[in-house]
């Protein structure tokens, strides 16, 4: 799972796709269940994301996330703007 607080690039799709063929090689076991890829993005291009998805035969899902719709109004205030989280993130 990677978590990006940016919108979704295609490089992303590529860049997970190593993580995912990586766990493969070196980690999974034939008894583990197949390696399943997940990006969440702040925010994503439908088409954009179906593209760079389109030859990669790894199960990847790219989904995007709104901490606004996910908090009650009463936690809103008391948690840092996602301005904040990435200008924190950035030094």
């Amino acid at each position: 799972m990677e978590l990006k607080t940016e919108k979704f690039k295609p490089e992303f799709a590529g860049k997970l796709n190593f993580y995912v063929t990586a766990v493969n090689k070196q980690m999974k076991t034939e008894q583990d269940n197949p390696t399943i890829g997940i990006l969440i993005c702040k925010d994503k291009d439908d088409v954009v994301a179906e593209y760079a998805l389109d030859d990669i035969s790894q199960p990847i899902g790219i989904a995007e996330y709104e901490l606004t719709k996910v908090l009650r109004e009463e936690f809103k205030s008391s948690l840092p703007t996602v301005e904040e989280i990435e200008s924190e993130l950035s030094e």
